[in-house]
């Protein structure tokens, strides 16, 4: 077995939590059971790893073998990875038959036309997901193990969550590799990222349901209150204030907690709206800029912005319509206010 190889084997060895080495490994399936039993796993990690190594020399281990270990890893701890959605379209609307095997030897062609040093690995699931590991190399060096790309594709749907490595240039060569392997025209990102994949998944999937707004905030109803309970009527305004906001909250983002969401970010085109007769603007010329937002858990911290007092009650639109936007690239309008905007796809 190659030293290369055997190091690789053992630096995923220590990755992985100790008290989960063995399940890990029974599902890699490149060891036998017997093998397994005469590791302890019960000693430091290090000796461990030690010990895999030893038996995978023994069965003569490659990096095909030593790839297929680190996508079972990835795929237990996806969170331990930055993931962006990108969606492929077609010409038409006419559908195809997902053959796999023909969906492998095209992207391999595709990519190894391009740069010979690459490693490429797959692994199917049961959910229709297909794992692909990307080793990146160069015209002159062997691929580099330790800086993988990574992308889940789910054949029958167009959404693909990509995890790049840090050599971000080759991220054009993998993206035409896809198109041309699943018979797409073209893919676009779309400009969500998580650590969070099953997040993400929801999201595009319309696994997580939100609800749309279809009232605006209220002022307080006057109560006839007596001069002399003046405190009591605030008590119970504010109250019943608390109340709204939660009933609206829950009507705009639902009752269950909200996909982990790290990163979106969307174009937005705007009017300016003035007097006619003032004549502010010559050119009719759209306001046009690049809204990002960024935050540990996004949707939830958009949820808690009325209940803390940070904002009204229900958000605008375009707080609350981004898991609808990501999903259909749909064009909302605001009704109210001197900046009315509209979507655009990035």
């Amino acid at each position: 077995m190659d030293v290369t190889v055997a190091e690789y084997i053992r630096r995923t060895v220590l990755k992985i939590p100790r008290d989960e080495i063995k399940t890990m490994l029974q599902k890699w399936g490149f060891l036998s059971e017997t093998q397994l039993q005469t590791v302890n796993f019960h000693q430091i990690k290090e000796n461990i790893s030690q010990d895999v190594v030893q038996l995978c020399e023994e069965n003569s281990a490659d990096i095909k073998q030593a790839a297929a270990l680190d996508i079972i890893y990835n795929h237990i701890y996806p969170n331990k990875r930055v993931w962006s959605v990108y969606q492929m379209n077609k010409t038409g609307e006419e559908t195809e038959f997902f053959d796999l095997t023909d969906f492998k030897k095209k992207f391999k062609r595709r990519l190894r036309s391009a740069l010979k040093n690459v490693t490429i690995n797959f692994r199917e699931y049961e959910d229709n997901a297909i794992w692909i590991r990307i080793a990146w190399g160069t015209p002159y060096t062997k691929p580099n193990q330790y800086k993988t790309s990574y992308v889940v594709y789910h054949s029958q749907t167009p959404y693909v969550f990509i995890s790049v490595s840090v050599l971000k240039s080759n991220l054009p060569l993998l993206c035409q590799a896809l198109v041309v392997a699943s018979n797409y025209h073209d893919i676009r990102e779309m400009e969500l990222r998580s650590h969070s994949l099953n997040s993400l998944k929801d999201i595009v999937f319309k696994r997580y349901s939100q609800n749309f707004q279809t009232y605006y905030p209220r002022p307080l109803q006057e109560g006839n209150v007596a001069p002399e309970s003046g405190d009591l009527r605030i008590i119970q305004e504010n109250r019943n204030e608390k109340e709204r906001i939660q009933r609206v909250n829950q009507e705009v983002f639902g009752d269950g907690p909200q996909p982990k969401l790290e990163f979106a970010q969307y174009k937005l085109e705007t009017m300016f709206k003035s007097d006619p007769k003032m004549d502010v603007l010559d050119e009719k010329e759209p306001f046009r800029c690049l809204v990002k937002f960024s935050s540990p858990h996004l949707l939830e911290s958009l949820k808690s912005l009325a209940p803390a007092g940070m904002a009204d009650a229900p958000l605008s639109p375009l707080l609350t319509c981004i898991p609808q936007k990501a999903r259909n690239y749909f064009k909302i309008r605001e009704k109210k206010g001197f900046f009315p905007g509209s979507f655009v796809s990035p």
